[in-house]
């Protein structure tokens, strides 16, 4: 039997999972059996990453029949330009994302406020001014609600960690998801008191690595991001990949073909699935030389602790 995963980040409202890339349908929707296999993978709770209005309300209709689906609430940095484009204003998008934390339908399935932070390599979908200003204005939400942040940095050149610094008293925990920074990074990150995860875009190079081995066991999350961050032949962890067993690579890296030759019941290539976490345990398990299963016991109590403290108190 697999180890159990939490996937901290993935994004189900992407019509990847329903064979419609840029717009333009190109196989038959398999989000059915990418769940399935999710399942057997191990995968015991999903966290659906929304990133605006429309994915909130997306991330709902997915989660709200699946007891193992939760999703987040808040705005992507890319996307904080929708503030000032919303038909009635910055406040009313803003309200539209609060009233969602307090609607006994839909509170019970909200996990976390996000994905919010500062995109600096993407400053071609938003102006720098305006995600230091709307990633501001989501402090609030984390301090009404109590709920942890989960949080992306994407070469800031410091205003991520000065932000987070600056803000850090108003929410109780958060994650930095998607980890790429620096080993300084990590340390700043880690004495503030916040948690990682790692997923394949964590691990591309040699320098990815020694910083991904890095990271204290008690602050460590798992994830897939998917359909993106899927690990590639190219990156440094891809060689690890290799000591996994036949049964490990038929629940983790199943048979997969291109999506222009797409069949029912295999996984489509370049298209990062939940069941792949299994790929991030293995690498992180090569590079500490830990035992899989404990490794995947502590990221999954360490993701209960911050997501589903109620549960992780009844584990405990």
């Amino acid at each position: 039997m697999p180890p159990k995963f939490i996937d901290i980040g993935i994004n189900l409202t992407s019509s990847m999972f329903h064979g419609v890339y840029h717009g333009k349908r190109v196989h038959a929707d398999d989000f059915s059996h990418v769940m399935q296999r999710a399942r057997r993978a191990g995968v015991d709770k999903m966290i659906i990453t929304a990133g605006n209005i429309k994915d909130c309300h997306r991330a709902l209709e997915i989660a709200k029949d699946d007891d193992e689906l939760f999703f987040t609430v808040g705005c992507h940095p890319t996307r904080c330009s929708e503030f000032e484009r919303y038909k009635d204003g910055p406040d009313a998008y803003f309200n539209v994302l609060r009233a969602m934390f307090q609607d006994p339908a839909t509170k019970s399935k909200i996990v976390a406020v996000g994905e919010c932070g500062l995109d600096y390599d993407r400053l071609f979908l938003c102006p720098k001014e305006t995600q230091i200003k709307y990633f501001e204005h989501q402090f609030e939400l984390a301090e009404m609600t109590g709920l942890p942040m989960f949080l992306h940095d994407r070469n800031t050149a410091g205003d991520f960690a000065r932000m987070i610094s600056e803000n850090r008293k108003r929410f109780k925990d958060g994650v930095v998801h998607s980890f790429t920074g620096t080993m300084e990074e990590l340390k700043f990150y880690i004495d503030l008191g916040l948690y990682i995860s790692i997923n394949g875009c964590s691990m591309k190079t040699e320098e990815n690595l020694k910083v991904a081995a890095s990271v204290p066991l008690d602050r460590l999350m798992l994830e897939t991001d998917g359909p993106y961050c899927e690990i590639r032949t190219t990156h440094a962890s891809f060689k690890y990949l290799e000591a996994m067993t036949e049964e490990q690579q038929a629940l983790y890296k199943p048979p997969a073909k291109n999506k222009e030759r797409f069949e029912l019941g295999l996984t489509v290539k370049s298209r990062n699935e939940p069941c792949a976490m299994g790929q991030v345990l293995t690498i992180l398990a090569h590079l500490r030389n830990m035992d899989p299963d404990e490794l995947a016991a502590i990221c999954y109590k360490n993701t209960l602790r911050v997501f589903f403290p109620e549960e992780a108190e009844n584990a405990d």
